[in-house]
């Protein structure tokens, strides 16, 4: 399971909340202190403190680059069956 560090108000974090979705994958949110130099726990684990940060099991990380993490993401593993759908859900909330 992979681990995301990252805000809820980050426009970037969430867009690989979004595709983690619309791939299907398990993965634990883990919200971060909003000033990073209070991201310690986060900056010891992924090497630094930009969200969002893709924490992988082998413990590599993925970090501050949004696009970088979904195009790993999408190398790896394949859209679920109804992710158009989702895509749809978050364009009509406002989420995309």
């Amino acid at each position: 399971m992979f681990t995301l560090y990252q805000a809820e108000w980050c426009p970037y974090s969430s867009r690989v909340r979004q595709r983690c979705t619309e791939l299907g994958l398990t993965f634990v949110a883990v919200p971060v202190p909003a000033a990073p130099v209070d991201r310690e726990e986060m900056r010891r684990k992924t090497g630094t403190d930009e969200i969002p940060a893709l924490l992988l099991e082998d413990g590599t990380a993925i970090a501050g680059d949004a696009e970088e993490i979904i195009a790993f993401l999408d190398e790896h593993h394949s859209e679920r069956a109804d992710a158009a759908e989702h895509r749809r859900q978050a364009e009509e909330h406002g989420r995309a």
